[in-house]
């Protein structure tokens, strides 16, 4: 098969760790960086260029989309699926697993748990606010974060006050949310191919710190999860249409509740802390899957 890997940087372990699975598995595999594409938005036959050159002939795309690009990465991902390419996240999917408040939104109608979230836009009514997730400690979370960034842990209802306050006055869109306490600064990462968890790891923060991102010096240990969290994994994953999602799990006093489902998740932690090839396993579900026009939305929505 020929198989593109949407990707703006092919040093990275996880597109690298792709590019040799997908070679030792005998397909024919590109990286291509999606800001350098370009499309011809036409009627009856879609095109992407790139570096000067159409796109022809792909069986199937891996997108490894940046939160950062994600408007114009899911665009492209969009096209390769009016072109009939089969993507093994679509766009829709993506987008959808980007907004943390439409995301969360969706898993709480599903019966998924959740932490109490609020979100609000007027700060007439911040006390209130803080009171519907239970007080401080609580989490102040951007909605445009990624990797711990933009996340703020207020110990007191004061403080919770003024985090709330500067963000508002910076017009920034965010999340208030409930501190799981009893989760000790640990999460649980499940990766999910298809219909089941092939891997998971226990991120547990550094001393001083409560985020648990293994980018901000968290560390990893392969560990057995529970029926119940595998069952809201697997889950989590399909309420987002995600055929590969890393869905994010803390362990409280009421069950697993799920913080983010992640649409393009980093290979190098689970792969070391499991001892499981992700990357070989993405391949035999796209050898399974990918059909030629293959696409549930067709570029729709």
């Amino acid at each position: 098969m020929k198989i593109g890997i949407l990707s703006r940087n092919a040093e990275l372990y996880s597109t690298a760790r792709l590019v040799d699975a997908g070679e030792k598995a005998g397909h024919e595999v590109q990286v291509i960086d999606p800001l350098r594409c370009y499309v011809d938005i036409a009627s009856h036959d879609p095109a992407i260029h790139y570096r000067g050159e159409p796109l022809q002939g792909f069986d199937a795309v891996i997108p490894r989309i940046g939160a950062s690009i994600t408007f114009y990465g899911t665009a492209i991902v969009r096209q390769f699926e009016m072109m009939g390419v089969f993507s093994l996240n679509e766009s829709v999917a993506i987008s959808r697993s980007r907004d943390k408040l439409r995301s969360l939104q969706l898993l709480s109608r599903r019966g998924i748990g959740l932490p109490v979230t609020g979100f609000a836009h007027s700060t007439h009514y911040t006390r209130d606010l803080i009171k519907l997730v239970g007080g401080a400690p609580l989490v102040v979370k951007l909605l445009e974060g990624t990797q711990g960034i933009g996340v703020v842990l207020c110990e007191t209802d004061k403080a919770a006050e003024s985090v709330i306050e500067a963000f508002r006055g910076m017009n920034a869109q965010f999340l208030v949310q409930e501190f799981i306490k009893e989760a000790g600064g640990s999460d649980v990462r499940c990766l999910v191919i298809g219909e089941k968890v092939i891997a998971a790891m226990k991120r547990t923060a550094p001393s001083g710190e409560f985020r648990s991102n293994l980018h901000r010096g968290g560390a990893a240990e392969r560990i057995k999860i529970t029926p119940e969290e595998r069952s809201t994994a697997v889950r989590s994953a399909r309420i987002m249409g995600l055929n590969v999602a890393g869905v994010d799990i803390l362990r409280s006093r009421h069950g697993p509740v799920v913080m983010e489902v992640n649409s393009s998740p980093g290979l190098e932690g689970i792969e070391r802390s499991t001892g499981k090839d992700v990357a070989a396993q993405i391949y035999e579900f796209i050898e399974r899957e990918a059909r030629p026009g293959k696409t549930r939305t067709r570029g729709k929505g």
